[in-house]
């Protein structure tokens, strides 16, 4: 295209040398001038498009180079639960009563370790271990002269067996309902004194004497997960217990973390 334009104006040019009149050269300037300027605005719209080409390439290059880089971070592992193992750990606080005729209650709080082995996608197998301390009111007369007791140390380890079956779940969390049996070993004579008979003593401050009796949990959890493999858990127990002549019913929670390990086959 341009080469051809710049012919047109070397042939007009060489007519106007060979004798034309001063009007036909007037109209041949003009129309060389028109002709410069077409080329001129040829050659900016040639530039023009080749900078739009070379500006799309590095676009598109700028625009590949943000999707790889992108493409290289990875999303999270969704939740599958398909786990064989699971594993918790928390605290763990209980409501007690550190004798038959007591009038008040008492708090226990300790750590509890439960290892779960999923026999299914919705059934477990779990062992539950508990350690519970803390003081607990006796009778007015232990408080009294010559005993002047305040509130002695009572300590409580439990060892369970049960089940867990895990109900509705998403991404975000799951629930599970459980029931442990087992048998919890009570140390109440902590500040029996070196010689004196401990059924008087009993008698005195109205606690139980050291005893393994049955005992079980009965409650539910829910799982908040942090990923894949990590959860936290809050988990509320009804607690039954026969340490006395009855069974009575106690609350317990408890809170900690949970890791899931060992993808089924």
């Amino acid at each position: 295209m341009l080469e051809e334009m710049w012919r047109r104006m070397l042939r007009l040019k060489t007519n106007s040398e060979t004798g034309m009149t001063g009007a036909r050269r007037t109209g041949n300037r003009a129309v060389t001038g028109v002709l410069a300027v077409g080329l001129l605005m040829a050659g900016l719209v040639q530039l023009q498009a080749q900078s739009s080409s070379s500006d799309t390439t590095t676009t598109t290059e700028t625009q590949t180079t943000r999707t790889t880089t992108l493409g290289k971070i990875g999303l999270a592992a969704p939740v599958t639960y398909d786990n064989r193992y699971e594993i918790y750990g928390g605290l763990n606080f209980m409501n007690f009563q550190a004798g038959q005729d007591l009038p008040k209650r008492m708090n226990l709080g300790g750590g509890e370790f439960l290892g779960t082995y999923w026999l299914t996608s919705h059934l477990g197998l779990g062992v539950d271990y508990r350690g519970e301390a803390g003081t607990t009111p006796v009778l007015a007369a232990a408080s009294a002269y010559p005993y002047n007791l305040g509130r002695p140390l009572v300590y409580m380890n439990m060892g369970m067996l049960g089940a867990q079956w895990r109900g509705p779940k998403n991404q975000f969390y799951a629930i599970n309902y459980h029931g442990y049996a087992g048998v919890s070993h009570g140390t109440f004579d902590d500040t029996r004194k070196p010689g004196e008979q401990f059924f008087n003593w009993n008698n005195v401050t109205g606690l139980y004497t050291n005893r393994t009796k049955p005992i079980a949990a009965l409650g539910g959890s829910v799982d908040f997960n942090l990923s894949k493999k990590m959860a936290v858990r809050l988990s509320p127990d009804l607690i039954l217990e026969h340490f006395g002549t009855e069974t009575r019913e106690f609350f317990a929670i408890s809170g900690g973390v949970v890791y899931r390990f060992s993808k089924k086959r």
